[in-house]
């Protein structure tokens, strides 16, 4: 499980290591993460965390989705584009300048629609958000 920290709310979520275990144990070696929180530019009801500053292992594709669900938290390891984590909180199609992109389905977050909705307006509205995403226990 992570614990991903926005401002004042905590949220979880369950890894898939069953179905991205490359993906969880990249994410796993750079945790905790301080970061900012943005909203997207191109891909639609969403959020996303820029993670170019660190040095990802080569990570196949593996639960790989462009049309991630709300909650989905994706792995995207810079194949055609920055690295980055993104946080759908609605409808969602995964894309930058360079098309449709193919992030990694690593977690999935624990929260309601109308929380995740909350978070992506709050990034529209105010800017960016500071988050952290960190290891706990089940």
């Amino acid at each position: 499980m992570i614990a991903i920290d926005i401002d004042e709310t905590t949220f979880t979520a369950e890894l898939h290591e069953d179905r991205a275990p490359e993906s969880v144990a990249a994410v796993r070696e750079f945790l905790p993460l301080e970061s900012e929180l943005m909203h997207v530019r191109w891909s639609g009801i969403a959020t996303w965390i820029n993670i170019d500053e660190i040095d990802l292992p080569e990570i196949p594709r593996e639960n790989h989705t462009v049309y991630p669900s709300r909650g989905d938290l994706l792995l995207y390891p810079g194949y055609r584009n920055e690295q980055e984590i993104l946080l759908p909180c609605g409808s969602t199609c995964f894309k930058s300048p360079a098309g449709e992109l193919a992030g990694n389905h690593f977690a999935t977050v624990d929260a309601t629609a109308e929380e995740l909705r909350e978070v992506e307006r709050a990034t529209l509205r105010d800017g960016v958000h500071d988050v952290e995403i960190r290891e706990i226990d089940s």
